[in-house]
């Protein structure tokens, strides 16, 4: 069962929430984050991305980013932050045009993530686990929330409700359109909050796969090094991540649609006749109307691909479209193998819509672009159910939670 422990965040004052409020780091790149951070002082990106304040072609891993990510954090809590008089939880919203989503934001137990009842569905990669860690150690603290689903509870969404008709702490739109509005919650609510996730079986890592083994490293390390951390008698200590936790049936996954660089010596009109042969294709939009359809631009235009044999429905990983595409077309007609090392395959992410994919393969930076269908919350389920692993860039979440709103003192 779920552990659900309330804690005593380091967080923006409220008149400084928004400009605080920051992109997760791992979503921009050094130029991206430096471009967002711009002027503005108090932009998290300055300690969750610190090598945007050294020059250009700085090594982002070097000790002295970690140095300055610290000092940057240091600076910016005395300016900007203020620490939560009691163990509180929060809901955190979500608005992103007409869809909205309601999460509870509080520290979750690293030995549940140890043992899977905190399930995962993605593989971690060992340099950015080694950043992360290195960044919380540096630092004291968790900055960003992993981002967390569970199968919807009543007992939840009825708090939920009550809480959310009260006054906000925090309630901005960033620049990206996405309103953020959080609540705190403290006394018998956060009581029965912490009971009745301990009748949740099982947490499932939608996002941040990295953060959460980044948490169980650090406080491995710290062990090892005899490290106490800090103790600010609420429970919630290096034991325990941060999280935000959204039931499943509020959830919004986008695709995470495919480039390929180059045919693999095929003309065009080579390569459609591969793909014909094994999926049916004809004229088709920009976006599959359901899963088992795809949608491909190759030379200017858009077809539908649905394949000739069906997948087996019984195989959680098999039957993904991501993983149709991958065994039935990259590996055998583009000789792609390993989308994770192959530099031929680029990933985009559906909130940059098909008109992106357009442009890439127009602009002869691709030929050819593949559209995919969303993969469910249901799939990701099945799929850490199974204890496996999803094909690589097969979901991409939308909106995003922002770094610096809620820190965890470890």
């Amino acid at each position: 069962m779920a552990r659900l422990f309330p804690f005593r965040a380091l967080r923006p004052r409220p008149a400084d929430a928004a400009r605080v409020a920051s992109v997760p780091y791992d979503v921009v790149n050094t130029l991206e984050a430096r471009q967002l951070a711009g002027d503005n002082p108090l932009s998290f990106l300055r300690v969750s991305r610190a090598e945007i304040e050294l020059p250009d072609g700085a090594d982002p891993y070097s000790p002295v980013v970690y140095e300055r990510a610290d000092h940057n954090f240091r600076a910016l809590t005395t300016k900007a932050f203020e620490l939560e008089a009691e163990p509180s939880l929060y809901f955190y919203r979500l608005r992103m045009g007409t869809h909205e989503q309601t999460g509870l934001a509080g520290c979750f137990s690293i030995d549940e993530y140890d043992t899977d009842v905190i399930k995962k569905h993605e593989r971690t990669r060992r340099d950015k686990e080694d950043d992360r860690t290195r960044h919380m150690l540096a630092l004291g603290a968790q900055t960003g929330p992993v981002f967390l689903t569970y199968r919807a509870a009543a007992e939840v969404d009825a708090i939920a409700s009550q809480v959310t008709r009260s006054v906000p702490l925090f309630d901005f739109q960033a620049p990206d359109g996405v309103a953020h509005t959080l609540w705190v919650v403290t006394g018998p609510q956060r009581d029965d909050l912490v009971a009745a996730f301990g009748g949740i079986p099982a947490l499932y890592i939608a996002d941040g796969h990295h953060r959460a083994a980044s948490a169980s490293r650090a406080r491995a390390e710290m062990h090892t090094r005899g490290v106490s951390g800090q103790s600010l008698g609420d429970g919630a200590d290096a034991n325990t991540v941060l999280a935000v936790a959204f039931p499943h049936d509020q959830m919004q996954v986008l695709p995470y649609n495919r480039v390929v660089k180059d045919l693999a010596g095929l003309t065009p009109e080579a390569f459609l006749r591969a793909v014909e042969a094994v999926f049916v294709v004809s004229s088709g939009p920009a976006v599959p109307a359901k899963r088992g359809e795809m949608a491909m631009f190759l030379a200017g235009q858009w077809h539908a691909l649905r394949p000739r044999v069906a997948p087996d429905s019984t195989d959680p990983i098999g039957s993904l479209d991501v993983s149709v595409l991958q065994d039935r077309l990259l590996e055998p007609i583009v000789k792609i193998t390993d989308v994770r090392t192959d530099k031929r395959i680029d990933f985009v992410g559906g909130i940059r819509g098909t008109a992106e994919l357009e442009r890439l393969v127009n602009a002869g930076s691709a030929a050819v672009a593949f559209s995919l269908y969303p993969v469910s919350v249901a799939d990701l389920m099945a799929v850490s159910d199974a204890g496996a692993i999803m094909p690589p860039k097969s979901t991409w979440f939308e909106p995003k939670l922002r770094d610096g709103l809620l820190i965890h003192l470890i």
